[in-house]
């Protein structure tokens, strides 16, 4: 028995509207019509509509759901050529949302903003293009460093989280500082001039052998200091200031958070507490 529009309409739970729509469109043609001309439609006509809905409701377009229903295209073909275009969708949403949370969190006025949405949306090539101009800024001056590059380099993913956008955001604002960058330089010029930097080993060893003086609260004047500052060997006070900046330390923890490494242990305080006491040395 065929179905007039309405009888359609009411099995599929579409409105007589959508349904002559379809019907308009080719995608469920009458079987024939009425001695008074209106569409009548066979049983066929309740399932196919419903294959329509359920596939518009996963965002197809009609284009491709008359393509599978005249055989032209494969519905696997058609759901995997969706499915990519919906992951890459998803992939500007993340990001999208990324930014107005780093946005919000940072309370950023429209010009903010507009810096924001830049940096975070620069092209991969972009991205590192930004970075390789900050590092052969401050690299250059000291070529024995270049296999270091890889250990500051950061590589944001394809999906990132809004804490890798965010830290993105604020690492590839700070390698345009100019004062950072001029920080940076010197101290890659001092670690390769005449040994005034420190030994590769000196890092850690400032930092297991202050711990235990910070957490006795001994003040860097102090003997122990002395005899700290004796262990690690003679250090250039500016070099030591630029490896205590907090801003080269907070670089290393933006680039940990954007390349999902574990965080860095710090040691920016013990350093500091070096560096006083180094300048408080007759």
């Amino acid at each position: 028995m065929n179905l007039s529009i309405g009888e359609l309409a009411r099995r599929t739970g579409l409105s007589v509207k959508a349904v002559r729509f379809y019907s308009d469109r080719g995608i469920v043609p009458p079987t024939e019509r009425s001695p008074a001309g209106y569409r009548r439609y066979g049983p066929e006509a309740v399932a196919r509509l419903e294959f329509v809905r359920t596939l518009r409701d996963l965002g197809l377009d009609l284009a491709s759901i008359q393509q599978v229903l005249e055989g032209t295209t494969s519905l696997p073909e058609v759901a995997a050529a969706h499915a990519d275009a919906l992951s890459a969708q998803i992939r500007v949403l993340r990001l999208r949302r990324a930014v107005l949370t780093a946005v919000a969190r940072r309370g950023s006025t429209s010009e903010e903003l507009e810096i924001v949405h830049r940096l975070a949306n620069l092209s991969t090539t972009e991205r590192q293009l930004l970075i390789d101009t900050f590092l052969d800024s401050v690299l250059s001056p000291a070529p024995s460093l270049a296999a270091v590059r890889g250990t500051m380099t950061p590589e944001l993913p394809d999906d990132p989280s809004i804490e890798q956008v965010d830290a993105w955001v604020e690492l590839a604002e700070l390698t345009q500082d100019d004062d950072f960058r001029a920080t940076v330089r010197a101290l890659a010029e001092r670690q390769v001039a005449d040994n005034r930097g420190l030994r590769p080993d000196a890092i850690v060893l400032i930092r297991d052998q202050v711990a235990p003086a910070l957490a006795a609260g001994l003040e860097p004047s102090s003997s122990a200091a002395e005899r700290i500052m004796s262990a690690v060997g003679p250090v250039d006070a500016e070099y030591l200031a630029a490896a205590a900046d907090p801003r080269w330390e907070r670089y290393f923890v933006l680039l940990a958070v954007v390349n999902g490494w574990p965080a860095p242990e710090s040691p920016g305080r013990a350093l500091r507490w070096l560096l006083s006491g180094l300048m408080s040395t007759p």
